[in-house]
């Protein structure tokens, strides 16, 4: 073993143990939550049942010791410590089979800079005997005197059938340029180590398997144009189905979200319409079935199936909040159950029933409860606490969260998420919390730890979903395209405009928050908006378009060439077309014209936005602003891993509001 093999202590098992005891409610404290209640590595890492459900796995810690993976048997509701280590975490973990698990581990003590090992990877039977290291944890030595396989072996996220001792893994492979060229899949028998080479059609970066849980469905992206492959379960040979160019909007195209227990494939297209809705693939004709199997409407379709051995029972997706919709009637009524059971909270069921056990697992969570894990028992019709995310957050202390819709200024429908401080209603400080990406889902309705935390100290917090936020249709997506620091910057401020409207806003009181592209925001926002916004908080924030672009011998990007090449130019803008609004928009070029308070950090080795745009803003910005507070935390990457720099970054944050438009700023008048 890289690493020694140690026992828990007899508190843990207790404490995992599953608790028949419903949650108390506890008189609310005047003191809010501490910064560690909000952003503490979870003490449980989730839960998974096994395939006949009568065994539950949970990672779990302490404090002060190393994450392990427990299995409880529910029938005897007995737990045992399967795998545990002195100098390692347990990170994820599966069922194999009824007896066996699989799982890698991480060090969380260690930040992205610092990391030294792989998470290799590991199988264990649920009792704990037959411990076997599949994959290495570092380039070279072979720890158990047998072949394993290299450090860069990682478990494959579609589980399978669970009904054998195999699983997938997955092993990157890399150009002479240091950019991945493709992904190979192999099949791994997690007792005895051998192996089977999954044959690939072309280089290909993507996989999806089957409803048995083969190889079905492999994407690959060469230059500007991705095409899916599908493995004919007749003969075994790959063909092409479809091909699309990722940087178009393009209605025709189909993305595989899975396939059915009969074979069917699933997808997702616009058929002629703005949002993306379900539909199944026909094999024969090369395109979709004409009626949906699902419309979201105002939304595309963002989510999976859930199936049994013979059939579609229902499915898994987002829209404003993460929901499921069951076609079987049976869960149907099972759903029923389970919120009757459990009334405060909105309630995904994470497995389906077994004939062998009576038991359901759940996750639980609403806008100010965090997500807790449940057994529902649907003989008994009772619930027990598996494990809470956040055990330290009382909901009473929280804030509620409301969907709401503004317009922007050209008429464009902006969703957005409105927190307010618990009993705050009207004339509240303001954080305006913009989302990274661009162009991702942004936030759902949820329980979210920075904008209750900002909540708890009184503030009321704005999450937008400007234009380019995905899953709102083709129109959002495409009116974003080369609109940074324009018409997606109007769009924040028009919501922010909207709220002071309505009185909630105390118009002297509000500041511009993100990291990542709204970092790019928050800097932005203090150029177009200086009336609006009386400070800023950017972490791992662009800071200059053209810096997207190129690359130094001091600094390195993970943005592929085929992304400045084919996508960069006509999204965000091209560096010899729109030079000149290159220039307009960004935060270094117009850093004279920043007067506010800034609090900006960066991770040492982030390769998503280097450290050299957080530089080369700070010079720029120092020059005539000397209200700027600089935070830099060397071993971390795109965001903070070690819980140290989380309570050091949001305990500053916490000042930097009070300072500047919280109680702090109110004194200094």
């Amino acid at each position: 073993m890289p690493f020694p093999f140690r026992t828990a202590c007899a508190s843990m098992l207790l404490a995992l143990a599953i608790s028949t005891a419903h949650a108390q409610p506890v008189a609310a404290p005047a003191a809010p939550p501490s910064v560690e209640a909000f952003f503490a590595s979870a003490k449980f890492g989730g839960a998974t049942l096994s395939p006949s459900g009568k065994y539950i796995a949970a990672r779990a810690g302490a404090e002060g010791q190393r994450d392990m993976l427990m299995v409880v048997d529910l029938t005897t509701n007995t737990g045992k410590v399967v795998a545990a280590y002195n100098d390692a975490d347990i990170d994820t973990f599966r069922w194999v089979n009824d007896e066996r698990l699989v799982f890698n581990v991480q060090d969380k003590d260690l930040g992205t800079g610092d990391k030294y090992y792989a998470p290799g990877l590991f199988a264990v039977n649920r009792d704990g005997s037959n411990l076997v290291q599949l994959a290495d944890r570092f380039r070279g030595a072979q720890s158990l005197g047998r072949k394993i396989l290299p450090f860069y072996t990682y478990l494959f996220e579609q589980p399978g059938p669970r009904n054998s001792e195999w699983v997938y893994v997955f092993q990157p492979e890399w150009a002479e340029t240091g950019k991945l060229s493709h992904i190979s899949l192999m099949r791994l028998n997690t007792v005895t180590g051998q192996t089977e080479m999954v044959p690939r059609p072309a280089k290909v970066q993507g996989w999806m398997l089957d409803e048995k849980g083969e190889p079905r469905l492999a994407t690959g992206t060469d230059k500007n144009l991705t095409t899916i492959y599908y493995r004919d379960p007749a003969n075994n040979e790959w063909r092409k189905l479809a091909s699309f160019d990722p940087y178009k909007q393009d209605t025709d195209k189909i993305l595989p979200v899975g396939f059915g227990p009969d074979g069917t494939l699933y997808v997702t297209a616009q058929a002629g319409k703005d949002t993306r809705s379900l539909y199944t693939f026909n094999f024969k004709t090369g395109s979709i079935n004409p009626d949906p199997v699902i419309v979201t409407a105002g939304y595309d379709f963002n989510g999976k199936l859930i199936t049994s051995k013979d059939k579609v029972l229902g499915l898994d997706f987002t829209t404003d909040a993460h929901s499921q919709e069951w076609l079987d009637p049976g869960m149907k009524a099972l759903q029923q159950e389970v919120d009757k059971a459990l009334p405060a909270t909105v309630n995904l069921l994470l497995s389906t029933p077994k004939k062998e056990a009576p038991w359901v697992l759940v996750v639980g969570y609403s806008d100010v409860i965090p997500p807790a894990y449940w057994l529902y028992n649907k003989d008994t019709r009772q619930v027990s606490k598996v494990g809470d995310s956040h055990p330290a957050i009382n909901p009473r202390q929280m804030g509620h969260q409301q969907p709401i819709r503004y317009k922007a200024r050209d008429g464009l429908d902006i969703p957005a998420l409105l927190t307010l401080p618990p009993g705050g209603k009207s004339n509240l400080p303001l954080v305006v919390l913009v989302h990274g990406g661009p162009w991702t889902n942004g936030t759902a309705w949820g329980w979210n730890p920075i904008s209750q935390f900002l909540a708890s100290r009184g503030y009321a917090v704005l999450e937008p979903s400007f234009r380019g936020t995905t899953g709102l249709g083709s129109r959002h997506m495409l009116s974003s395209f080369k609109q940074w620091g324009l018409a997606m910057q109007n769009d924040v401020a028009d919501g922010t405009r909207y709220l002071i409207g309505k009185g909630i806003a105390d118009p002297k009181r509000i500041c511009i928050a993100g990291a990542s592209y709204g970092g790019y925001a928050t800097l932005m926002g203090l150029v177009n908006d200086p009336d609006l916004y009386k400070c800023g908080v950017n972490w791992v924030g662009v800071t200059d378009i053209n810096l997207m672009y190129k690359g130094s011998w001091n600094y390195r990007s993970d943005m592929t060439d085929e992304w400045k090449q084919y996508g960069m130019p006509d999204m965000i803008g091209d560096p010899v077309k729109d030079a000149a609004q290159l220039k307009a928009t960004s935060p270094i070029e117009q850093a004279s014209r920043i007067t506010q308070p800034v609090l900006m950090a960066y991770g040492g080795v982030d390769e998503r936005v280097p450290m050299y745009h957080g530089k080369q803003f700070y010079d720029a910005v120092t020059r005539t602003n000397k209200n700027v507070e600089w935070i830099e935390y060397p071993d971390e990457g795109h965001g903070w891993h070690l819980p140290k720099n989380n309570y050091d970054f949001w305990t500053r944050v916490e000042k930097f509001l009070d300072k500047n438009i919280g109680p702090g700023s109110q004194k200094q008048q």
